[in-house]
């Protein structure tokens, strides 16, 4: 069952830091994992309050796989990068 990796950006600090530093070798570690993004960039809130910069989302082919590439010497260090240049959520959820 596919799972769904989600992260909703809050806020963005440093944007050229953020595009140079964590943006391409983030993506290429989820291609390494079998991930793909299905979702990206802008976003219109139609109900309730998602305010923020981006809300993004990854497909991976299942839970273990999304939990080993978060938690992977791969993106483990881009994830202090984009904690540092950003604020925001992530949560990993099954798919069906």
């Amino acid at each position: 069952m596919p799972a769904y990796v989600i992260y909703h950006q809050t806020g963005l600090t440093d944007p050229e830091t953020y595009k140079r530093d964590y943006l391409g070798p983030a993506r290429a570690s989820i291609e390494k994992f079998g991930g793909r993004q299905l979702v990206g960039g802008e976003f219109e809130t139609m109900e309730g309050a998602w305010a923020g910069t981006r809300i993004v989302v990854h497909e991976f082919p299942d839970m273990e796989t999304a939990k080993a590439w978060y938690n992977s010497d791969d993106f483990q260090p881009l994830v202090k990068i984009r904690q540092r240049v950003s604020t925001g959520n992530l949560l990993i959820a099954d798919g069906f």
